[in-house]
């Protein structure tokens, strides 16, 4: 347990220091292309209620609310610091908010989301069976689980560029970490370059 609870510190001041420079001009760009063709393939009920887990500073959920006018959304994030700026730029209050939460213990009841999303965030998650069980228990029946990351080889790669280090995962992977709790796959789709949009759906 403190070898855990020393990781998510570490992954927290990490992204804490980042805060205030996260928006540059790439990640901006970078960001900007890899939103605009995941909301290609998104599909949400009216006035759904969707979660960003791992929002940083809330560029995806911003856009999702323009897109989707009814939708309800929460971001979730470890680092305080990028919530700030997330609030601070928050366009869609109060039909958006924002709050501290760990990937692996959700604050939300089972059952609460039409849809969820992960972008560039899962590479950080130390046990990522505990995150798929946790994204499966609080979707919806036939709700879906939007995952957009790097893709891995056929074996799990890592690097040491961060606290904590960097997972990348196949789409094979990704496909048997949802089969273990529930979900099913829809597909596999390249956004840009080694980027990944895998679309799963909680069964009835």
């Amino acid at each position: 347990m403190e070898k855990t609870n020393a990781f998510f510190k570490q992954k927290t001041q990490f992204f804490d220091h980042w805060a205030t420079t996260y928006d540059c001009l790439l990640t901006t760009i970078f960001y900007q292309a890899i939103h605009q063709r995941l909301l290609t393939y998104v599909q949400l009920p009216i006035q759904a209620k969707v979660l960003d887990l791992g929002c940083g500073t809330g560029k995806l959920l911003n856009r999702l609310c323009k897109k989707f006018p009814e939708i309800q959304g929460t971001g979730v994030d470890l680092s305080p610091e990028m919530l700030r700026q997330a609030r601070a730029e928050n366009q869609s209050h109060p039909r958006l908010i924002f709050c501290e939460g760990n990937a692996e213990s959700l604050p939300f009841v089972p059952n609460q989301f039409d849809a969820v999303f992960n972008t560039i965030s899962f590479l950080h998650y130390p046990n990522p069976e505990k995150v798929f069980a946790e994204i499966s228990r609080v979707l919806m029946p036939e709700g879906y689980f939007y995952l957009a990351d790097y893709v891995g080889t056929t074996k799990q790669q890592n690097l040491s560029i961060t606290p904590g280090g960097l997972r990348f995962y196949s789409s094979q992977q990704r496909e048997e970490f949802a089969t273990n709790v529930g979900l099913i796959c829809c597909g596999h789709y390249y956004l840009l370059g080694p980027v990944m949009l895998s679309i799963f759906q909680r069964s009835r």
